[in-house]
């Protein structure tokens, strides 16, 4: 495809001396002139000039973002919603001369920030080792000196520079913008920059290569015009995408820190009123107030999160499989119930098989595939062409193993595809004639093919002569108009009934039929042709007989039907975005066992306002001739709809969408832009991969969830039960030391929540953290904690005759803080992940920080830290009554979690 300086990709000419004749200037220019503005030639530059160069232009790298360094993550860290709320009570502590409060909330903090830094700093260098499997080499012509020989030798990408000559062959990358200098049957990919999945014929009459494009076939040599940022592709990067809208984990985690705030703001100044006005206290119960206020809180919950993250983001990348750049992305990824996908290379692959050979009339017909593999192989072994094409491979395998061919026919002449040409065709010889059916063995020796050109065999026929066959093979339009006859089913090349136009509009329809299908259209033609011994041309393909159309499809991802079927298992619906033709997607997807129901396609989705789209996107599942602005478009009218949207993308293309979409995701290979852009990185575009990381992000979010639902719906019942009792009782019903100290146990003791085995429900459906159906749940649980703290208030009364005294007051205190720290490991054990929690064994962390917790629970007062806590001893009736009050409370537990798991799974938090 030659050089278009109006595409939008290319924004005017390179900067720099070594790019000094411009992208555009170089594709206008002849080869001679890019040579000498760039000062170089076709024997390749000197080292030494080569090293200048280097030092002057800088490295062929990808101009993306540079890793943040360790400091500016922790600091953004702490811009966290919830983190700023801990760090205001920490100010507030602080000014109270809390200091113990303030020093432990700032260790939070700290360790959270820590491990949030520290996880993503680590992504981002397994994201950088994925990248260095890439291969990153370029076969290079250079000279040690000027009167030396070139050298041709492998060289590091990121030491070419403008007027380097660069080799290409088949499957190499294209390591920088290179103006070709000459070709053998070249043929790229540019899907990544362009989205276009047929490959493109390049010649040297002016055409580009460009960095991020990869060579399918043939072979060339060019010189360097553009490196590092003065690339295409590094000119494609959006320069100010804008803002990224929130994804689910933002949006969750700013709905809990704002409800609690709004918690907090009501509760410290009740405190301070209900005891002035009830017990005449002054500002005296401000300490009170604000250790009320922290109680509250769920002060772990940055540290608890972001292991919960961390270690899920770890799993995955010891895997060797997916790594999560950003860790919120891992709950976004267990949130996603809708994961956009391109057909090529993901759902199929990159390689067509043959599908169907018909004649015109629509039957099968194998003499039409054999006639397209003679025009397949001659083309290639007399155009000179180092390897077939993926087409023309699919053509010569089917018609080997169907065991078709031409043992007989000897090639003449040929013409090959090339730029605005989208027929090949090839003369051929057939000795003693051909004549299907007949027997005969053709007279004459048998050609002799080079080692490297597969033959074919099959049917042989006689005729009085030898004949030539001008077979014609390409675009159904393209043959179509250079056909006169159409053949009648005698096999005989030249022989049909004239083409009329109706005929014609019937023929056309077929094709279009095919296409709609979901096939790739060849239209094959013969004709007999005189020997001549003059050149063969263009103009010779004309006054063709139509012998029929063979359609190919796209070969299928040998993962995809599984990986597909595991997503609609998850609850994640895979919409398809592409800019091939409706008919090949919905054929893709049917073979694969995915409904494509009726596809739209970019001209519907021009026409559709951001509304309809929103509502046409919901119920549809093929995306076709998508452009990348429809694309980005579709993934907005996805979230617009209410989904959590993964995008899976990796050319230039996609960068739009990768930024609109609330979880970007990439695979190694793609561009270093769509890699800069992702949130997810995966070593291969293989959705079986992407399948386990959902599951992985679902279990983190199940994790976070678990301690949410446990910390609230404790520290609710918690608040309630200490603003009664102090309401009620002459003095503090705990002290802020207190406060802290359980605080603290019960705190560590959740870290193990992390080490949890959720449900096999939690697999099943998409996770996120919804603070509605959170506080819900927290508040009927707190109502059963405050009652059973409220019980322990009347176990303590019974036990206790002098409450109002010194040493009852110790006791209560005493009594107060064994029932928090038993109650609270009841709940862990009780109220983990999942539904049938309290049916499934706890892990072994769980056991044992439940178990330390009520061990210290039990002893704590009864040891020597128990006075200087102000802590005593209490009487063994507490115990005894503790225990039935424990029992009960136990049970109650039990019977709601019980009725929460018979209703909807909306009414759990962390579920959909």
């Amino acid at each position: 495809m030659a050089w278009a300086p109006d595409r939008p990709a290319a924004r005017g000419p390179a900067t720099g001396r070594g790019a000094a004749t411009g992208r555009g200037e170089a594709a206008g220019a002849t080869a001679l002139e890019v040579l000498r503005a760039l000062e170089s030639g076709p024997r390749g530059l000197v080292e030494a000039e080569a090293d200048a160069r280097l030092a002057r232009h800088g490295e062929n790298v990808f101009p993306g973002r540079r890793p943040d360094p360790w400091p500016r993550r922790f600091a953004r860290s702490l811009r966290d919603p919830f983190t700023a709320v801990l760090l205001s009570l920490g100010l507030v502590s602080a000014a109270l001369a809390a200091w113990g409060t303030a020093c432990v909330i700032a260790v939070l903090v700290t360790v959270s920030c820590v491990l949030r830094a520290t996880g993503e700093h680590r992504a981002d260098r397994s994201a950088a080792a994925l990248r260095e499997l890439v291969a990153t080499t370029a076969t290079v012509r250079r000279r040690p000196a000027e009167p030396d020989a070139p050298v041709t030798r492998e060289l590091p990408v990121e030491q070419l520079v403008p007027g380097d000559v660069v080799l290409l062959a088949p499957g190499d990358l294209v390591p920088a913008d290179l103006r070709l200098l000459r070709t053998t049957g070249l043929t790229v990919h540019e899907a990544a920059l362009t989205g276009e999945s047929a490959p493109v014929t390049k010649d040297t009459a002016g055409d580009l290569c460009l960095q991020g494009s990869s060579v399918v076939s043939g072979s060339a040599t060019g010189v360097v015009v553009a490196t590092g940022a003065d690339t295409v592709l590094s000119g494609a990067l959006p320069r100010n995408p804008g803002p990224r809208l929130p994804g689910p984990f933002d949006r969750s985690v700013n709905g809990i820190a704002w409800t609690l705030v709004r918690f907090m703001l009501l509760t410290a100044p009740l405190v301070l009123v209900a005891s002035a006005l009830l017990r005449g206290r002054g500002l005296e119960t401000l300490p009170f107030a604000v250790a009320v206020a922290v109680g509250l809180t769920p002060e772990m919950l940055p540290v608890v999160v972001t292991t919960a993250l961390a270690r899920g983001a770890a799993l995955l990348a010891r895997g060797g499989e997916v790594i999560v750049r950003r860790l919120p992305a891992l709950h976004d990824l267990g949130a996603v119930d809708v994961l956009c996908v391109d057909k090529t290379g993901t759902l199929t692959q990159d390689r067509p098989v043959f599908d169907r050979a018909v004649d015109a009339e629509g039957r099968d017909d194998p003499a039409v595939l054999h006639w397209a593999a003679v025009a397949a192989l001659w083309t290639l072994h007399l155009a000179e062409l180092p390897a077939p094409d993926a087409l023309d491979e699919a053509l010569l395998d089917a018609d080997e193993e169907r065991g078709g061919g031409a043992d007989g026919v000897e090639g003449v002449a040929a013409l090959p595809c090339g730029p605005g040409r989208r027929i090949a065709s090839a003369l051929v010889r057939v000795p003693g004639g051909y004549e299907p059916g007949s027997g005969y063995e053709p007279d004459g020796p048998e050609p002799v093919l080079p080692g490297n050109v597969r033959t074919l065999t099959g049917s042989r026929g006689r005729r009085p002569a030898a004949t030539y066959v001008l077979v014609v093979k390409g675009a159904a339009e393209d043959v179509l108009e250079r056909c006169t006859r159409v053949a009648d089913g005698t096999g005989s090349p030249g022989a049909g009934r004239t083409l009329g136009p109706a005929d014609r509009a019937r023929l056309a329809a077929r094709a279009d039929a095919l296409a709609e299908s979901g096939l790739r259209v060849l239209a094959v033609a013969v004709a007999e042709r005189p020997a001549s011994a003059g050149p063969y041309a263009p103009e010779d393909e004309r006054e063709l007989t139509l012998a029929g159309f063979v359609g190919l499809r796209d070969a299928l991802a040998p993962t995809a039907a599984e990986a597909l079927t595991v997503l609609a298992d998850r609850g994640v619906a895979v919409k398809v975005l592409t800019g091939d033709h409706p008919g090949t997607a919905a054929r893709a997807c049917r073979e694969l066992g995915l409904d494509p129901g009726e596809p739209l396609t970019a001209a519907r989705i021009d026409a559709a306002g951001d509304a309809e789209l929103a509502l046409l996107a919901a119920r549809t599942t093929v995306f076709a001739r998508c452009a990348p602005e429809h694309k980005a478009r579709v993934v907005r009218a996805l979230r617009t709809a209410g989904s959590t949207t993964g995008f899976l993308g990796d050319g230039v293309n996609d960068l739009a969408a990768l930024h609109a979409a609330d979880v970007g995701i990439c695979p190694r290979d793609g561009v270093p832009v769509a890699r800069e852009a992702a949130d997810v990185v995966l070593a291969s575009k293989d959705l079986t991969a992407l399948g386990r990381a959902v599951v992985t992000g679902r279990r983190s979010t199940g994790h976070i969830a678990a301690y949410l639902r446990i910390t609230l719906s404790s520290n609710l019942g918690n608040v309630i039960a200490m603003l009664t009792a102090g309401l009620l009782l002459p003095f503090l019903p705990m002290l802020p030391a207190q406060v802290l100290v359980q605080n603290l146990c019960f705190d560590a003791a959740q870290l193990s929540l992390a080490y949890d085995r959720p449900a096999a429900t939690v697999h099943e459906r998409p996770a996120v953290l919804r603070p509605r159906a959170l506080f819900r749940f927290m508040t009927a649980f707190g109502l059963i904690n405050a009652a059973a703290d409220l019980a322990t208030f009347a176990v303590l009364a019974l036990t206790l005759r002098s409450a109002g005294s010194t040493g009852g007051q110790a006791a209560f205190h005493a009594g107060w803080f064994t029932e928090n720290l038993l109650t609270q490991a009841l709940v862990m054990l009780l109220l983990r992940a999942g539904r049938d929690a309290a049916e499934r064994r706890a892990p072994l962390p769980v056991r044992l920080a439940t178990t330390g917790l009520a061990v210290v629970g039990l002893l704590l007062p009864l040891s020597p830290l128990g006075p200087p806590l102000g802590m005593t001893p209490l009487p063994p009736l507490y115990y005894a009554l503790m225990t039935v009050v424990l029992t009960l409370y136990g049970t109650a537990l039990a019977v709601a979690r019980a009725r929460y798991a018979k209703g909807p799974a909306a009414q759990l938090p962390g579920r959909r």
